[in-house]
């Protein structure tokens, strides 16, 4: 995201500086604010370019988080049913020791020691 919008912000500024250099601006005091006029419709052009440019972007990134969430959803849900099969798999014995490591706030690098020791050749995910 930061290359685009590192990206975006130098195409806008050239852009800006483009459609305020088409027409050298000047400021004559003795016409009637047609300068001024001329100044502010092409300020507002730049600023409508810059709009639309940055809603671009951000349209660009809506998809990419929305891609990112789907990702995710489905992430939790393959989590979610190996849960579900481990715990139904695990003695009552080996979910009581779990308990206890959890409540007891000690971190497991891996399935508990009573969970290792029955494991064996079994259905597979």
């Amino acid at each position: 995201m930061d290359v685009g919008v590192y990206r975006l912000r130098s195409f806008s500024i050239s852009l800006l500086s483009s459609v305020l250099s088409s027409r050298p601006v000047t400021l004559d005091h003795s016409s009637s604010g047609a300068s001024v006029v001329a100044i502010d419709n092409k300020i507002e052009q730049a600023m409508d370019l810059v709009k639309s440019h940055l809603m671009y972007a951000v349209r660009e990134e809506v998809e990419v988080l929305k891609e990112q969430i789907k990702e995710l959803i489905d992430r939790n849900s393959q989590l979610e049913q190996e849960n579900s099969l481990l715990k139904n798999l695990a003695s009552p014995e080996q979910l009581a020791q779990f308990q206890a490591q959890v409540q007891a706030g000690s971190p497991t690098a891996g399935p508990p020691a009573a969970l290792q020791q029955n494991q064996g050749p079994g259905p597979t995910a």
